[in-house]
């Protein structure tokens, strides 16, 4: 049976994890949160007090980062750093930058860039994250750009911390996100942007339940065709 790639890009805090996770449980398809697996490279420069923006210690480091994707019982992805799951680790909002920083080397992009692929090979899977439809899954199924307002995007991420026991004054959410933002779109290697065959889902005006019927309804759309 062929399997079915469906690609989700977008900037920090659109709601692609939370949407594509649940999509993913719906449609019964691997999810898979590419993102998850730079915050856990930048996580471990953090922890070695490494510069991200360091290139070269940045690639020397590879070798001795062991990342996996392991799925439990509960059907989440978890993130194993060097045998230590680290899924809540790499949430922290400083860990956004490290992330976006490591991400821009190409070292780092080609390092796990054959384990995205392999997981699309052998499963139907949801992958998100910042070049998915562009780079990673360039001939995915469906392409879907899911974005919001910076704005939007930083009251879901203050209500997510305070969930999680870890609030963050609004205005300092808003910077990291508009930086990010920034720091991710003028990369040179694999910047976000739009694929040109991409759908827009735009989320600032609607809730979870909504959203997630629209991501829905366009990947049922376009893979019934």
């Amino acid at each position: 049976m062929k399997q079915i790639a469906i690609a989700i890009d977008g900037p920090s805090g659109a709601g692609k994890s939370t949407l594509a996770r649940r999509a993913a449980a719906e449609l019964s398809y691997l999810y898979v949160d590419t993102g998850a697996i730079y915050r856990s490279i930048g996580y471990y420069a953090r922890k070695n007090g490494i510069n991200p923006k360091n290139e070269s210690a940045v690639l020397a480091a590879l070798p001795n980062i062991q990342v996996e994707l392991c799925y439990g019982s509960d059907g989440l992805q978890h993130m194993m750093l060097c045998g230590q799951d680290v899924t809540k680790e790499i949430r922290l909002p400083e860990i956004s930058l490290y992330a976006s920083a490591v991400s821009a080397f190409p070292g780092v992009r080609a390092h796990l860039l054959e384990m995205q692929r392999e997981l699309a090979r052998k499963n139907s899977v949801i992958m998100d994250g910042r070049d998915i439809g562009t780079v990673v899954l360039p001939d995915a199924d469906v392409k879907i750009f899911l974005t919001a307002s910076p704005e939007a995007r930083a009251s879901r991420r203050c209500l997510e911390l305070t969930q999680r026991g870890t609030p963050e004054d609004y205005d300092k959410v808003l910077r990291e996100i508009e930086q990010r933002d920034y720091e991710d779109s003028h990369r040179a290697v694999a910047p976000l942007r739009q694929a040109e065959d991409a759908v827009v889902l735009d989320t600032t005006n609607l809730d979870f339940e909504q959203s997630l019927a629209a991501l829905l309804h366009i990947i049922w759309e376009r893979t019934s065709k």
